[in-house]
């Protein structure tokens, strides 16, 4: 998968999580959820961008860790919505699951990084 396409899920990835909130409940609990998951699902998506844009290796990787935070995040949020039984499992079970994957896939971006720097560095001194 290429930066492009990249971007364009955790953009839609965010498009979803937005939709998901607007379904649930307008209660004190629910608001209190639904400001944090937005915060972080779209952040995901807009720290992605920023990290495409790296000046450098350590910034793309210090950034990139960021998305793996926020994501995991997300999938934190995701989970105290399905315990409190606050939306539709369908459409939360298919987020959970989008969430994982991106989760897994910034955290490989991170360490395949920082193992290309260490080769590198390893090279040079050689």
């Amino acid at each position: 998968m290429n930066s492009t396409e990249l971007k364009n899920r955790t953009k839609e990835f965010a498009k979803d999580v937005i939709l998901l909130v607007d379904k649930m409940p307008n209660k004190r609990i629910s608001n209190v959820i639904s400001n944090q998951i937005l915060r972080s699902a779209t952040s995901v998506g807009a720290n992605y961008r920023s990290a495409c844009r790296a000046r450098s290796k350590a910034d793309f990787i210090s950034k990139i860790t960021i998305v793996e935070e926020e994501a995991d995040e997300t999938l934190y949020w995701l989970e105290l919505i399905d315990e409190l039984n606050l939306t539709d499992k369908d459409d939360l079970y298919k987020l959970m699951n989008e969430t994982k994957e991106l989760v897994a896939i910034f955290t490989a971006t991170g360490k395949t990084t920082k193992l290309n720097i260490r080769n590198l560095k390893s090279e040079i001194r050689n």
